[in-house]
């Protein structure tokens, strides 16, 4: 899909100061974590370019519902889970980190609860996930997952081989849903951003790219606006 990439060349990459949304997510990542210390990956699924990133800091263990994370090789442990139950001891990694996962999430104090056991003190939970008032994740919340699977992935200009997406349901992706299940599961809220980079979901057509390139200008044109970009990026700290 060459026309795609010129487009984000054009229109992104040459534009001054400009850094793409999962670069701003690593660097999240890497000025949090300090070097060679325990980092937990939850929700990994099989390898990839964030999990091999992630190893890169330090060692790499991962838990997953899906099977498929035991393919992932940028793990030194790879556990499958039934729930918020992970097979590890408390106050074990310096740090977890997740990324496009708790969108899926049903419980999101069971979630954040088991993330807080495992960290230790000072430890930090980092993710990037949807933000529930972006236009992507409105249609997604009003629309059956039959349509999702369906459309989802020709939007983003995925091949057919790519995995379906998961149900999503979006209980903490807005800045009140993160601080209320923050502070109910003892963490502090350290860092939230609200970002908005290409529009991933124009890579089927350029009229579908040139429409969310408009609202990429419109959403970044000023921090009023900040609530309707499309992802959060959250760093969540356990107390000392």
């Amino acid at each position: 899909m060459s026309w795609y990439r010129d487009y984000v060349q054009r229109f992104y990459a040459s534009r001054p100061g400009w850094v793409h949304g999962t670069k701003q997510f690593y660097d999240l990542c890497r000025r949090s974590i300090e070097q060679d210390t325990r980092i937990l990956e939850v929700g990994p699924g099989p390898s990839n370019k964030t999990s091999r990133f992630l190893a890169g800091l330090g060692e790499l263990d991962g838990v997953d519902l899906d099977a498929e994370l035991e393919n992932n090789d940028a793990l030194t442990h790879a556990w499958q889970i039934e729930s918020d139950d992970y097979p590890v001891p408390e106050s074990h990694y310096a740090a977890c980190v997740s990324n496009y996962v708790v969108e899926h999430v049903t419980n999101p104090q069971s979630h954040l609860r088991e993330i807080h056991r495992v960290l230790r003190p000072g430890g930090r939970y980092i993710f990037r996930t949807p933000n529930r008032y972006h236009y992507v994740a409105l249609v997604a919340s009003l629309t059956p997952h039959w349509f999702h699977r369906l459309v989802a992935n020709r939007l983003r200009g995925l091949d057919s081989e790519a995995h379906d997406p998961y149900p999503t349901v979006y209980r903490i992706n807005s800045r009140t849903a993160v601080r209320k299940h923050a502070e109910a599961t003892g963490f502090e809220v350290e860092e939230l951003q609200l970002i908005e980079s290409t529009p991933s979901y124009g890579a089927a057509s350029r009229v579908l790219f040139l429409a969310g390139m408009a609202y990429e200008r419109f959403v970044t044109s000023t921090e009023r606006l900040a609530g309707l970009r499309a992802n959060l990026l959250v760093i969540l700290r356990k107390q000392p």
